[in-house]
């Protein structure tokens, strides 16, 4: 992503990125945001344990507590709580 927003500065253009990457890029030039926060333009990420019938080297018992640490209270908080630059980055959706 970052090498797109530096095309992007480069020629003067248009792109689409994540509030993360953009956050944390220092060559914006004249870059702006133009647009943000519409439902099409969601960008969810997510967390799947990985098929131990497929991979049974996995250590399925770590994962599985890392997914309900990630989906837990605490870790949705700290999903919301992570700033860059002083703005959120992240916006956590799980559902208790």
């Amino acid at each position: 992503m970052g090498g797109t927003l530096n095309m992007a500065s480069a020629l003067d253009a248009y792109t689409l990125s994540d509030r993360a990457t953009w956050l944390k890029f220092g060559n914006k030039g004249r870059l702006d945001i133009l647009f943000q926060s519409d439902p099409p333009l969601f960008n969810p990420y997510g967390i799947i344990l990985v098929n131990p019938d497929k991979h049974p080297h996995i250590k399925t018992r770590d994962g599985q507590t890392f997914i309900e640490w990630m989906l837990s209270e605490t870790g949705q908080t700290l999903i919301a709580d992570y700033r860059i630059l002083g703005q959120q980055a992240f916006f956590p959706t799980a559902k208790p």
